[in-house]
């Protein structure tokens, strides 16, 4: 008697996550959101040197951040309550005309060409990791509603435009 044979296995299909297969400009909406790793450096205030061009960065947040979250409270009207906040354009982040982005912005990562980082919620699957790898702005920041803007001098710091991804911590000792 013969036994019937298994049916054959399909082969699974390995879609790419569409931050590997899109351009910034291709992505709906809902994508660029998506990005945005929630770290709150781009809500830092930030001086520039008028002559050189250069960024210094400073530990006061815009009013609107929340600095447990690191989101913008509110988002949709932030425009309302803070009019020079700037709206992130796909070609000037392209063309990397946003100097001030840090340099773990997911949108200067992909446009510059790399991979999102393994912290990154949509890498990960955990958005509280950025949190507890030391990226995002949690516990570091005050509100620019108590520092008066000719205070920002005195508040310089380089942590924000540096790139402190740690190294990806070994996978855990699978049990036997």
């Amino acid at each position: 008697m013969r036994r019937p044979r298994p049916p054959r296995e399909r082969p699974t299909t390995v879609t790419e996550p569409y931050w590997k297969t899109k351009r910034l400009d291709e992505m709906t909406r809902e994508e660029w959101e998506g990005l945005c790793d929630r770290c709150g450096r781009c809500c830092l205030n930030k001086l520039e040197d008028e002559e050189t061009g250069e960024i210094y960065w400073t530990n006061v947040a815009c009013r609107l951040l929340d600095s447990t979250t690191c989101l913008c409270s509110s988002y949709p009207n932030r425009h309302d309550f803070v009019p020079d906040c700037v709206e992130l354009d796909v070609e000037e982040v392209v063309t990397q005309t946003y100097t001030w982005l840090p340099p773990t912005c997911a949108y200067r990562v992909l446009a510059a060409g790399k991979d999102l980082a393994w912290w990154h919620p949509l890498v990960c699957g955990d958005p509280d990791m950025i949190h507890r790898v030391g990226i995002s702005v949690r516990g570091r920041v005050i509100s620019d509603e108590n520092i008066p803007e000719d205070g920002y001098e005195d508040h310089l710091c380089d942590w924000p435009g540096e790139d402190p991804t740690p190294p990806r911590p070994a996978a855990a000792p699978k049990k036997p």
